[in-house]
C-alpha cells in the first residue's frame, strides 16, 4: 500500500496538516446535519477527538472555535474538487455564527437535480421569483412567500415572451419565470417540496406561515441570486439605473432578507436588526449612507408585508397603505 493510499483510506494518525479519520467523521456529521452552530459542533468535535485518542478524553469545554475552523480548512481542501465547501455566515436575526455544507455550483438545476424533478425545480424557481421579484418592490421588500401564494405557484403559468439571455426562461402572463415544458405540479407535491426544502435547511418557515431563504440557501445561492435578480445599469445610468433587488447589510456585508431599510426609498442602505442596534448605538440614529434619520420602522422581510396586516391598520395606516399600493402600481 502506498503512502497516499493509506492517507486516503484513513489509517494514519491526525498529524498537523494531514487528513485523517477525525476529519472524515466531522464531515460525516455535516452530511447528516448540513447546518450547525459552533455550540452544536462542540460536543461532536469533542466526541470525535476523544474517540481518536481514548487515553486523553477531549472535553466539550476544551473546544475552541479556532480548533473547529482549523479542522474545517483541511476538510475544505478535500471538498473543493467536488464543488463543495463548508462555509460560515451569521444568522440574520440572532446573528449566531452558522456553518453549512454547501454546493459551490451556482446553477439552480445543479443544486436541486438529485432531490427534485424538473417540474419541481421549475416550481422552486417560481417561488424564488415570487420572493425576489413579485414580493420585492420599492415600497415592500417582503422577500418571502406566505398565505396561499406558495400553493398557487404550483400551477405553471402560460408563457408570453422570451426574457432573453442564455437561460431557457420566458415570462409568464403574470411576470413569472417559465421553464419551457415545465408542468403544473399538484398541491400535495408543492407541500412536499416545501417540507423538504425546510427539512434540508434551504427554506425557513415563520410562525406566521411565511417561507424565506434559510442561511444555507443564502450561502449556497448568493451568486445565483445576485446574478439573476440584480440588473446592471444601462449605457446611461441616469436614464437606466441599476436595479438591485438583492442587497447586502451596510455593517456585516451579508445579504439582507430580514431587517431594516432607510426611510428614503431611493437610498440603498439595508441593515440587519442586530447590526442596526450595534451601528447606531445610543447616539443619533442616522443612515450610514445618506445620513437621513434612521427610524428603525421601515422593514425588510415579512414585517414589510403591509397587505397581510390590512385588517390591523388604523385609519391613518390604511391611508398610508393605499398610498404605498398606488406607488407600486405606478412603478409597474
Amino acid at each position: 500500500m502506498s503512502r497516499d493510499d493509506s492517507e486516503i483510506r484513513g489509517a494514519t494518525p491526525d498529524h498537523a496538516g494531514r487528513y485523517s479519520n477525525s476529519h472524515r467523521a466531522f464531515l460525516q456529521a455535516f452530511l447528516s446535519r448540513p447546518v450547525m452552530s459552533f455550540e452544536e459542533m462542540k460536543p461532536i468535535y469533542a466526541a470525535i477527538m476523544s474517540a481518536e485518542n481514548p487515553n486523553r478524553p477531549y472535553l466539550e469545554g476544551d473546544v475552541t472555535q479556532a480548533d473547529i475552523v482549523t479542522h474545517l480548512q483541511l476538510i475544505n481542501t478535500r471538498l473543493s474538487p467536488l464543488d463543495y465547501e463548508i462555509k460560515s455566515m451569521k444568522e440574520q436575526e440572532k446573528r449566531t455564527t452558522l456553518f453549512a455544507l454547501v454546493n459551490t455550483t451556482s446553477d439552480l438545476s445543479t443544486q436541486f437535480a438529485t432531490t427534485f424533478s424538473p417540474d419541481e425545480i421549475a416550481y422552486i424557481k417560481r417561488l424564488l421569483d415570487a420572493m425576489f421579484e413579485t414580493n420585492n418592490t420599492r415600497t415592500r421588500e417582503v422577500m418571502a412567500v406566505g398565505g396561499m401564494q406558495p400553493i398557487q405557484l404550483a400551477k405553471a403559468p402560460r408563457s408570453r415572451e422570451s426574457r432573453g439571455g442564455d437561460d431557457t426562461v420566458v415570462e409568464g402572463t403574470q411576470g413569472e419565470s417559465v421553464v419551457p415544458g415545465a408542468k403544473t405540479i399538484t398541491h400535495a407535491d408543492a407541500e412536499r417540496v416545501l417540507e423538504t426544502l425546510v427539512a434540508q435547511s434551504f427554506f425557513a418557515k415563520s410562525r406566521a406561515g411565511y417561507y424565506t431563504l434559510a442561511p444555507r440557501a443564502l450561502l449556497e445561492l448568493r451568486g445565483y441570486l445576485k446574478e439573476t435578480y440584480n440588473e446592471p445599469a444601462g449605457e446611461d445610468p441616469e436614464v437606466e439605473p441599476a436595479l438591485l433587488r438583492i442587497r447586502d447589510c451596510e455593517a456585516c456585508k451579508e445579504i439582507v432578507t430580514v431587517g431594516q431599510r432607510c426611510v428614503d426609498r431611493s437610498c440603498g442602505a439595508r441593515l440587519h436588526d442586530v447590526c442596526a442596534g450595534r451601528l447606531m448605538g445610543r447616539g443619533a440614529k442616522k443612515c450610514p449612507t445618506c445620513k437621513m434619520e434612521w427610524s428603525g420602522e421601515v422593514f425588510v422581510g415579512e414585517r414589510a408585508d403591509t397587505t397581510a396586516r390590512r385588517g390591523r391598520q388604523s385609519n391613518g395606516g390604511r391611508r398610508r397603505l393605499e398610498v404605498d399600493e398606488e406607488e407600486e402600481e405606478e412603478e409597474e
